[in-house]
């Protein structure tokens, strides 16, 4: 792992915001007027999705992806002008918030500024046809970083926005070359050394996938040399199998710990149960009390947060990527803000931090999470297939306030009645 990483950023909250859907002009400026609300979240990072010029060759929809960007030095002029872009910056700032810029740097458009007029720092083909790893990303062209020349106009890009912005939330990271991320990390701490990276790591398959065609993809373990966090998608095929019912909770499980195994002691994943590539959670935990353990389970596990915008009112539709897809405000299916908010308050906590952290698969789908520090423990219970049991604990028996609600809770001889609702209790251990 980047050595500077300071493991206080397993407190982190990060909210993504897709400005082009956000709001009903859907502009830069037109963020100012929630971001007080989003702040009440918990929020300390506003990730913004990427908010350049959209190429229009081979575009997707009528609007195009934002990550098929034409100009990484502009701002998209349907979102704003570089001015609005420097005020709503300025803005988060005063709200007590920062800013993670997103970066895509495996890829530009088709009519991008540097295929015109650097083509050779793509990758083509043996007819000099441009060549994607990607099949199916048609609206874009994949850059080749064996080009030096191509590192430094990159990395120049990055060190620009380091001097506005407060951290890096990078695009397909394993794809782009590790001893390029380190560089530019190197490089980027002269501008900012407080600059926080994050890295869309990806999944095992789509690693053995690009590595049986012979690119380059760098694994988790890989990422953290370079990075501070990165995404949980190395269990997230895990996840989803279990949520389906493929596999018993003992699995996922399984992969939660074996996490604290394989990566460095000061590792830190972002959990999200959502993100804009990601169905909703709510079109997939469609009873509100399983929609509402699996949002204060993934607040409780050892990480950063990740927020999706809606997420908080269980929006249960996708917004689409190519097209306009604004979010309806007025159409919360149910309000997470204060669980939330009160997930991320527990996160703040030493014995979250730096505490020893265990994730255990208890009876009818039922998880524990215990961070352990010193003579403390405490303890987060989830049903996560809406059902009730008798769930042993390492506690005495006593009376013990659910820090969630308020409400008491009681332990009888090494046992709690779990019914519905999450419970998260704190005491001295009986071990």
């Amino acid at each position: 792992m980047a050595s500077q990483t300071d493991v206080k950023l397993r407190k982190v909250q990060i909210y993504s915001i897709f400005v082009r859907n956000h709001t009903k002009k859907g502009t830069l400026m037109a963020l100012e007027p929630d971001l007080q609300r989003i702040k009440n979240l918990g929020t300390d990072y506003i990730w913004l999705m990427p908010i350049y010029p959209i190429g229009r060759k081979n575009r997707k929809g009528k609007l195009g992806s934002p990550y098929s960007i034409k100009d990484y030095r502009a701002i998209d002029p349907k979102l704003g002008t570089w001015q609005d872009f420097l005020k709503i910056v300025k803005s988060i700032h005063d709200h007590g918030m920062k800013v993670m810029l997103d970066i895509v740097y495996n890829h530009t458009s088709r009519d991008s500024v540097l295929l015109q007029v650097h083509p050779e720092w793509f990758l083509h083909d043996k007819n000099g046809k441009l060549y994607n790893k990607n099949e199916e990303w048609t609206d874009v062209a994949e850059l080749d970083y064996s080009h030096k020349a191509l590192w430094n106009y990159q990395i120049e890009t990055l060190k620009r926005y380091a001097k506005i912005v407060d951290g890096f939330r990078c695009d397909v990271a394993p794809q782009v070359p590790i001893e390029f991320w380190k560089e530019a990390r190197k490089e980027v701490a002269k501008v900012n050394p407080k600059t926080v990276w994050l890295a869309e790591s990806t999944s095992k398959d789509y690693i053995q996938d690009l590595k049986g065609k012979g690119f380059h993809v760098s694994s988790d373990a890989e990422l953290y040399s370079a990075f501070d966090m990165t995404y949980d998608y190395d269990i997230d095929q895990t996840w989803r199998a279990y949520v389906k019912g493929d596999i018993l909770l003992k699995k996922y499980v399984e992969a939660l710990n074996t996490q604290g195994v394989i990566y460095p002691k000061n590792y830190i994943k972002m959990r999200g149960l959502e993100n804009h590539d990601q169905p909703r959670a709510h079109s997939m935990f469609i009873n509100e009390n399983d929609m509402y353990n699996w949002t204060a389970f993934s607040g409780f596990q050892k990480g950063s947060t990740l927020i999706y915008a809606g997420q908080e009112y269980g929006f249960k539709h996708t917004p689409s990527l190519f097209d306009s897809d604004k979010l309806d405000w007025r159409d919360a299916k149910m309000d997470l803000s204060s669980l939330i908010e009160r997930m991320h308050e527990l996160s703040q906590s030493d014995i979250q931090v730096s505490g020893n952290y265990k994730v255990t698969a208890l009876e009818n789908d039922t998880v524990e999470v215990t961070y352990r520090y010193g003579d403390i423990i405490r303890i987060g219970l989830f049903t996560l297939k809406g059902m009730s049991s008798e769930v042993p604990v390492a506690l005495p028996s006593d009376s013990y306030t659910n820090m969630l609600n308020n409400s008491l809770v009681h332990v009888k001889d090494g046992l709690i009645q779990l019914d519905y609702d999450p419970i998260v209790i704190q005491g001295k251990t009986n071990e």
